[in-house]
Parts: structure tokens; C-alpha cells; sequence
């Protein structure tokens, strides 16, 4: 029998990477309050789950803490736990951002993915929880 190849999309790789294992995101006791953290990783990778080409990208959280902060640590295990996972774009950064928010139930998060340019395409993802407020100034 011939086996057929699809180049298509394929509607059971919008799952990819949901539900895989990767490492927690440890946190620490927060000792303030209204502030932002920002931190910036500019080696993330990734793997299409429909090419298996890998993806490259820089991402950008800000939020403001509430009780708890992210241990930066245990938060590059948990990027790196993305090297090898078959996942798009969004999935990863609107997970990454709902993972974050789990762990430290923050006032405000937004987490931005600009990922390498490929095929002439670029994307920046955003995704956004909570309401930012911003300080009126006199």
C-alpha cells in the first residue's frame, strides 16, 4: 500500500506541546509593591510541530508581582524545556504566559515572543493578563 504524504495543515498539530511535561517555575516571596519586573530571553527555541524545523526567538515578560516572584533560574529551565517541543508560536507564548501566571499570581503579565524572521515572514506574538495600570503623572 502507498503511504500518502500531507503537506497541509493538519488540525491535531494546533495541540502540539499543550500538556507536555516541562519543568516548574519556582517562585520567591515578593517584599513590594507596585513595581514591574521585566525579563528578557533572547535564546528561545522551539520546534514547528508541522515542519520540525527549529524556531528562534527573543521573549520579553513584564508584570507587575503581587505576593510572589519568578525565580529566573528555575524560569530558563522551564524555557529551555521548549528546545525540542513541537509547538506554534502562539501556543508557546500564551502558555508560557498562563504557566507564569499559575505560579505567581501576578496583578498584571504580558509576554511578548518576536520570533526570527523565516521565509520573509516575521511575528511577534502578545498575550496579556490582568490590566495594566499606569501611574497618572503631575
Amino acid at each position: 500500500m502507498k503511504k500518502t504524504l500531507i503537506y497541509g495543515y493538519q488540525p491535531e498539530l494546533a495541540m502540539s506541546g499543550a500538556d507536555a511535561p516541562l519543568p516548574p517555575i519556582e517562585t520567591w516571596p515578593n517584599q513590594h509593591r507596585g513595581y514591574e519586573i521585566r525579563i528578557e530571553h533572547p535564546e528561545f527555541t522551539s520546534v514547528c510541530p508541522k515542519t520540525k524545523l527549529p524556531d528562534f526567538g527573543t521573549l520579553r515578560l513584564a508584570y507587575e508581582p503581587a505576593r510572589l516572584c519568578v525565580e529566573l533560574k528555575s524560569f530558563k529551565y522551564y524555557l529551555l524545556g521548549y528546545r525540542n517541543m513541537g509547538i506554534f508560536y502562539e501556543n508557546a507564548v500564551n502558555r508560557i504566559l498562563k504557566d507564569v501566571v499559575n505560579a505567581v499570581k501576578p496583578v498584571w503579565a504580558e509576554l511578548e515572543g518576536e520570533f526570527t524572521t523565516r521565509g520573509g515572514m516575521h511575528s511577534a506574538i502578545v498575550a496579556r493578563y490582568g490590566r495594566r495600570c499606569i501611574p497618572h503623572r503631575h
